[in-house]
């Protein structure tokens, strides 16, 4: 078993707890939703909607269950096994609309999303709780441990690299054999796998799904399925092209990213930090992993993007509040960056005034007046919050 470290989403659930009816967190399996939960402090009754024992209780007498539960918060795991149950809940909290009745927590299904937000609409907040991220862990553990093992807390908290490993190679073949298919993808176990392999060969690489789709021997259309799975499931993100407001010809396809580094490594099979300084996917993994980080801290406080011209202006992440982008980023595992000219036309074209280099560890310093190369931790510490205000 391994500990629990207190997440910083904490805070934001037992906000939204204390005004809605009810709360829905989702994000992928095994990334730590139920046992911060269960640590919120609150008297709760406990349904796992994927045992059949509990799900018995709510067949039975749902009205009945809820009735005799109706002074505790009613925790229903795995929500999207169930989801007939959303129009029931709709009923139930419009009787009694206390904050705090329900916590539903699932693995982001597009099921799970298309019924609670037909049947629950202004009754129920939502929160994402992505992998640990460096801010969560840095008091006690190096930053390298969490780049290299990912932030699924039985991965990241594992006793030694190999175990680690191994929890990741049985984590993913769960993920291919069981849980994609019991989210909806009907899809032969051997292609997801292979699509899955191949995303991360190219992780961070131009979407081009004629290209995957004719190395499966599979439709365009199914590819893109296979990838709209990966993403409900927490597994990968896009980041789209920035192209508002800008005259240029610029690359209109996304880019597509593996969540955790720690899985992409095990694709990879990148088993030691050595490894990993040793790899050709150095740059590549690091670029995923500083990405996921301001994602998984800054969340929908913020747009991203990335930007990139024919002409060969390119900008690895810009940060966007609707149509004004905020900053330009280039991402860059070097003690001494230099950027491109192309980084400096492409905060031309975007018109930012303050621009970053992130590298793995410095001092902050300036380049120019409008960039400062910083270290990871110092952007999510100290500048990553400006651009949230």
């Amino acid at each position: 078993m391994v500990k629990y470290i207190p997440r910083s989403i904490e805070r934001q659930i037992t906000e939204l707890v204390s005004f809605f009816p009810a709360v829905g967190l989702i994000g992928a399996r095994q990334v730590g939703k139920t046992t911060l939960v269960k640590a919120l402090g609150k008297e709760f009754a406990y349904l796992d909607l994927e045992d059949e024992r509990d799900r018995a209780k709510l067949y039975a007498d749902p009205f009945f269950y809820f009735n005799e539960n109706r002074n505790r918060c009613v925790i229903l795991d795995e929500v999207q096994q169930m989801p007939e149950i959303f129009r029931l809940l709709r009923g139930i909290i419009d009787e009694d609309r206390r904050p705090g009745r329900f916590i539903l927590l699932g693995s982001a299904s597009p099921e799970l999303l298309r019924q609670s937000s037909e049947s629950l609409a202004g009754r129920i907040a939502y929160l994402e709780l992505t992998p640990f991220n460096l801010l969560e862990i840095e008091q006690d553990y190096d930053w390298k441990r969490l780049w290299l093992q990912g932030g699924f807390p039985n991965s990241f908290l594992a006793p030694s690299d190999k175990l680690s490993f191994e929890w990741r190679r049985n984590f993913i073949r769960s993920y291919i054999e069981r849980d994609l298919p019991s989210l909806g993808l009907r899809a032969d176990p051997v292609l997801v796998r292979r699509f899955w392999q191949m995303l991360n060969g190219e992780n961070g690489g131009i979407w081009l799904a004629e290209k995957y789709a004719r190395s499966l021997g599979v439709s365009g259309h199914t590819v893109k399925s296979y990838l709209s799975f990966l993403e409900n499931a927490f597994l990968v993100f896009t980041l789209q092209p920035w192209f508002a407001n800008v005259s240029k010809r610029v690359i209109k396809s996304p880019k597509v990213f593996q969540f955790d580094s720690g899985l992409l490594h095990f694709w990879l099979d990148l088993q030691s930090i050595d490894d990993l300084l040793g790899s050709v996917h150095l740059g590549n993994s690091w670029e995923a992993f500083v990405i996921a980080q301001i994602k998984g801290i800054a969340g929908d406080q913020l747009n991203y993007y990335f930007y990139r011209t024919y002409q060969g202006a390119e900008c690895d992440l810009v940060l966007a509040r609707g149509n004004k982008p905020l900053t330009g980023i280039e991402i860059k595992f070097s003690s001494a960056p230099v950027p491109a000219k192309g980084f400096y036309i492409a905060t031309e074209d975007l018109g930012t005034n303050e621009n970053f280099i992130i590298v793995p560890e410095t001092e902050d310093y300036s380049l120019r007046s409008n960039l400062k190369v910083v270290g990871l931790l110092s952007f999510l510490k100290y500048h990553l919050p400006k651009l949230i205000q």
